[in-house]
């Protein structure tokens, strides 16, 4: 499993060589095995270049959204095919996207919980979401649909402006009895989104989610929510923030849909003001960077050795050397702050923002799963005295964060293509994460 952070090898924990202290009698079984559970709806990313007119005869009002029936999608597809304008297709949908990134980074198991067409053709949406996923993501538990999964058309005309088309096809279709309870048992989280309680009514994607989430919490598996879009959150605010206390421990949101939530157009107050309802917050900011609030016990708070940061919370980052805690295990619980700017001030061209976020809460599902991966191998370890979250404290989950964001960001794709440069052998923090 790859791992951030200051290590001496690329592998801290070796995938071939046993360590024979850990492999002795009466030690934990150095076997076991985590991974990442998430539900998605599963659809395509389709762009193309189109001309005012293919707009009219389709009747899609240009900067639009128009959500429009599986036959006239068919029909879309087709013509933007037959006439050589689409110019790329990429999985997407954000639980997806997150899996994919986390298995890429960590080298290691996921599994995706949703539905899948149970006729695929060469060239057609189911056989690009498969074509375009990580390996390592575990697709055997996809419900079998008769028909597509989602279309989601990006059609850009020669002025710059971007009309949407969506086809939901059949990728609400996933039912309760499709969500095995067996891939929860060494789940290190389950990560769900917004989008998965807003179908229309008779789907039944709502229901199978929150027997996801029920069967999770039944286990102790931590619950992520990314919030997805503010128009979702807009819609309804107190359902939400309900919804995150009752059945949320980890919160992914960027600043628009932290004051669809919280109403603080600052981040930073965002942020703060989501712990009333979870445990831990990452908020990505766009030109500002990214933050990450949670908890921690006061007699286990670390001070930062970085310069302290202004904010609407005077020097909010003292204490970002700490790893964060669940607010109900804490003894005397601490809100603690880290915040990073843009890796090398951000790309100099960015193509699309599409996926930046989903790849920064990869980065902190790695982070955890590792956690999890090393207690279990090594339990009587001093990092886990106490039940932390994360393996690595808020700053290092920030910077590993932020890094992952910039490869997403510097490409066309969603998607990471690729993983993070190795460290080479030697580098202090500092110079590792300034390359």
């Amino acid at each position: 499993m790859r791992f951030p952070g200051r290590r001496k090898h690329k592998h801290y924990f070796p995938v071939h060589a046993r360590d024979p202290l850990i492999a002795r009698p009466g030690h934990h079984d150095a076997t076991l095995k985590t991974h990442v559970v998430g539900i998605d709806q599963t659809l395509v990313d389709i762009d193309a270049r189109v001309t005012p007119e293919l707009l009219a005869a389709f009747d899609l009002p240009r900067g639009g959204s128009t959500v429009i029936p599986d036959e006239v999608a068919g029909q879309l597809y087709d013509r933007l095919r037959d006439q050589r304008r689409i110019t790329s297709e990429f999985a997407g949908g954000t639980i997806g996207n997150t899996l994919h990134n986390y298995s890429l980074l960590a080298d290691d198991a996921s599994i995706l919980l949703g539905v899948m067409s149970e006729s695929i053709r060469v060239g057609s949406s189911g056989y690009r979401y498969l074509s375009n996923t990580s390996s390592r993501v575990n697709l055997d538990h996809l419900q079998p649909v008769p028909g597509p999964i989602g279309r989601c058309f990006a059609l850009v005309t020669p002025d710059g402006e971007r009309t949407f088309a969506i086809n939901a096809g059949q990728m609400n279709g996933l039912r309760p009895e499709s969500v095995p309870e067996h891939v929860f048992d060494d789940a290190s989280c389950l990560v769900v989104s917004t989008y998965l309680l807003r179908c229309k009514p008779g789907d039944p994607l709502p229901d199978a989610t929150m027997r996801a989430v029920s069967l999770a919490r039944a286990r102790g598996v931590p619950v992520v929510l990314t919030l997805g879009t503010r128009f979702v959150v807009a819609e309804r605010p107190a359902f939400w923030r309900d919804f995150i206390t009752q059945h949320v421990d980890i919160v992914a949101m960027n600043e628009e849909e932290g004051e669809a939530l919280t109403g603080l157009a600052d981040p930073l107050l965002a942020t703060e003001r989501t712990l009333e309802w979870a445990d831990l917050v990452l908020c990505t900011a766009g030109q500002t960077g990214l933050y990450l609030a949670g908890y921690t016990d006061d007699e286990v708070k670390r001070e930062t050795r970085y310069p302290l940061l202004p904010g609407a919370i005077a020097e909010f980052n003292r204490y970002e050397f700490s790893r964060p805690i669940r607010r109900e295990r804490c003894t005397k619980p601490v809100k603690v702050f880290a915040h990073i700017a843009p890796y090398h001030g951000g790309p100099e061209r960015i193509t699309s923002t599409n996926g930046a976020g989903d790849a920064a809460l990869a980065a902190l599902l790695h982070d955890m799963a590792a956690n999890r991966y090393h207690r279990a191998r090594v339990p009587n370890s001093s990092k886990h005295a106490r039940e932390f979250l994360t393996y690595s404290s808020m700053s290092q989950v920030c910077r590993y964060a932020n890094r992952v964001s910039y490869e997403v960001l510097v490409q066309a794709a969603p998607r990471l293509t690729r993983g993070l440069p190795e460290r080479e052998e030697g580098l202090d923090d500092e110079k590792y994460w300034a390359m």
